[in-house]
């Protein structure tokens, strides 16, 4: 019944929790300068900005049809283009979180293979290697060659829909097993009651009991921030 429009995006809801939990935290990310205004949010909070301006910004349109913000529609109205090793290239870490790609094509995968060679944990979301853009709308897709990009994976980040996409199982657990055998030291899957690790053969469990509910947007970003963060 309204429209808001938000500073959104993996960088900016991950950068957030991990600064307030005390770690010091740099972000690169590519946007137009007219959202710059995103960037001086998180300055402001402490984060190591490496922004590269670009035409546009990656712009998602989410459209809520009832009252159940489970049930929504995500269209795709501009686009940053892909990161690129130069983006890169003067970034050292402890551990690389990678989450803040919104669409296939937006993380390539020699990036991945070249943070990896740095030898640091990598973290990586499913989302942004299945989330495929047909007509103007993002919808999820099998994700050919997976193997070349898991076997770089330390944390591996999905839900519990996206997790049964790219294994065939309904069973959570098993499709975490699955998918932990692509290379993955642990995974961690979401879903509507809580959260799963798998890790050295063993599944951990805990539910999600937040004080209040407003939206979806960025419940995973901000849980995967704060598992590696902690």
């Amino acid at each position: 019944q309204a429209t808001r429009v938000v500073d959104g995006g993996a960088y900016f809801y991950g950068a957030n929790v991990a600064v307030r939990m005390g770690l010091r935290v740099a972000v690169v990310t590519r946007l137009a300068q007219e959202d710059w205004g995103a960037v001086h949010k998180l300055e402001r909070l402490g984060v190591t900005m490496l922004a590269h301006p670009t035409p546009a910004s990656t712009c998602l349109r989410l459209i809520y049809p009832t009252a159940n913000l489970d049930q929504r529609t995500i269209e795709q109205t501009s686009w940053a283009g892909p990161f690129t090793l130069d983006d890169v290239a003067d970034v050292q870490a402890r551990v690389y979180a990678i989450v803040a790609s919104s669409v296939r094509g937006e993380m390539p995968t020699e990036i991945v293979a070249a943070l990896a060679a740095r030898g640091a944990p990598i973290a990586l979301d499913v989302q942004g290697f299945i989330r495929v853009l047909r007509n103007g709308t993002l919808t999820l897709d099998d994700w050919p060659g997976k193997e070349a990009v898991l076997k770089h994976v330390t944390v591996l980040k999905t839900d519990a829909v996206e997790a049964q996409l790219l294994t065939g199982e309904s069973d959570r657990r098993a499709a975490a097993r699955q998918l932990a055998g692509y290379g993955p030291r642990e995974v961690l899957l979401t879903h509507s009651g809580g959260v799963l690790v798998y890790h050295d053969g063993v599944c951990d469990e805990a539910p999600l009991a937040p004080r209040q509910l407003l939206g979806r947007s960025g419940r995973g970003d901000t849980c995967t921030a704060a598992y590696l963060s902690r």
